[in-house]
């Protein structure tokens, strides 16, 4: 009981040691803190250091070059923006009228396309691909407009079924359809257009979709043609009809 009653009256705190130690680490502490007083501070190295960490804790935003990476760049291609159909077909209509020899020309809406239809026999000598100096002069009219516009142009030749006869230039009728729309491709190109032209050669293969006529030989005239046919939006890449 005695020895109960002396431990519960004994003085409570840190043991001696810590004392010593707490001594011993406020020494060391007095004695760095002199030794960095007496020593000479290089404002130059301490300037690098401080340069590194700032940029190795906050990086200094890259600025985006504009040079070309590449050793080939792309130029930069202006393309006009493509017409309205409606004023486009008023347009054309004017330039028909006004010509003799566009007169037997057709203007048509096909879906969302603008179809002009040149007929082949007054375009070409008969079973070839040479155009007469009239159709030429015709047809630089035509591109005249064509080349203030953006819309996508493609042409498209076409015959009627009939084999060809004797020993021509051209031994189908897919060649012939195509050397057309090749050569009026061409003359579009040297009025001025200078967009990249689709060209087709579809022989007889739509010669269902003309109108049933009781002259045959009129239905014959109506296949042989050449389309020009107008997209309703701009761009050079080659698609379908």
């Amino acid at each position: 009981m005695d020895d109960e009653v002396k431990r519960d009256n004994a003085p409570k705190g840190p043991p001696p040691w810590m004392l010593s130690l707490a001594d011993l680490i406020s020494l060391l502490l007095t004695f760095f803190v002199m030794l960095f007083a007496m020593s000479k501070v290089k404002i130059d190295r301490w300037d690098e250091v401080v340069d590194s960490l700032s940029q190795a804790i906050r990086p200094a935003p890259v600025k985006p070059n504009d040079e070309p990476l590449a050793q080939m760049n792309i130029p930069r291609v202006y393309r006009k923006p493509a017409m309205n159909l409606d004023y486009l077909s008023a347009v054309i209509d004017d330039a028909i009228d006004g010509n003799p020899f566009l007169s037997s020309a057709t203007l048509s809406r096909e879906a969302d396309k603008l179809v002009i239809s040149l007929p082949g026999d007054i375009l070409f000598l008969s079973g070839g691909s040479e155009m007469t100096a009239n159709a030429k002069q015709a047809l630089f009219v035509l591109g005249g407009v064509l080349r203030n516009i953006g819309n996508r142009v493609g042409v498209q030749g076409h015959t009627d079924p009939r084999p060809l006869s004797g020993r021509g230039q051209y031994a189908s009728n897919w060649e012939l359809s195509l050397a057309r729309a090749a050569e009026v491709a061409n003359e579009l190109k040297r009025s001025g257009y200078t967009d990249y032209i689709n060209i087709y050669g579809f022989a007889a293969s739509r010669y269902d979709r003309l109108p049933l006529l009781e002259d045959e030989q009129k239905r014959f005239e109506l296949a042989r043609r050449v389309d020009i046919v107008i997209e309703p939006h701009s761009g050079s890449g080659i698609g379908g009809s």
